[in-house]
């Protein structure tokens, strides 16, 4: 746990305190990690993920590039994978739920670090929902079949 901390906060001790307030784009990120290979865990694909403490940023691609961006306040779930190869070379895939159109589900597939950065994506997105005060809720359908009248 103590690592967790320190590799956090080498991240936050990086910036220099007499910048200016940076927002989202032009924000150092916390966490840069690349999709490895699951053979050695070697970071040869053209997958990079970038954790910022307000924002998600995932670049794909060689030829097309995809950048899809998600706010942290709208992860609502966080669950980590761990294959026995993934664990054979200390990686690990961080799987979101979110509340974002685009990508329902966001996978950071095959990284190092993977505990701390479930960690961190846990701690950050409930701190962005409380400071914009936004509350998640599920939806509940219930059909004519379960049993239960219409109140009316």
């Amino acid at each position: 746990m103590a690592d967790n901390k320190n590799i956090i906060d080498e991240a936050r001790d990086a910036k220099d305190s007499n910048e200016p307030e940076i927002k989202y784009q032009d924000e150092a990120p916390v966490f840069t990690e690349r999709k490895r290979w699951l053979f050695f865990g070697l970071p040869w694909t053209f997958t990079q993920y970038l954790l910022k403490d307000e924002i998600l940023t995932t670049n794909k691609g060689f030829f097309k590039t995809i950048i899809n961006d998600c706010y942290m306040y709208k992860i609502v779930d966080v669950q980590l994978e761990k294959s026995l190869c993934e664990k054979m070379f200390g990686l690990g895939t961080v799987v979101c739920y979110t509340s974002d159109t685009t990508d329902k589900v966001l996978r950071l597939q095959h990284v190092r670090h993977s505990e701390q950065i479930k960690n961190f994506i846990l701690e950050k997105s409930e701190k962005m929902r409380m400071k914009r005060r936004t509350l998640n809720t599920m939806s509940l359908n219930a059909d004519a079949s379960d049993g239960v009248d219409d109140i009316g």
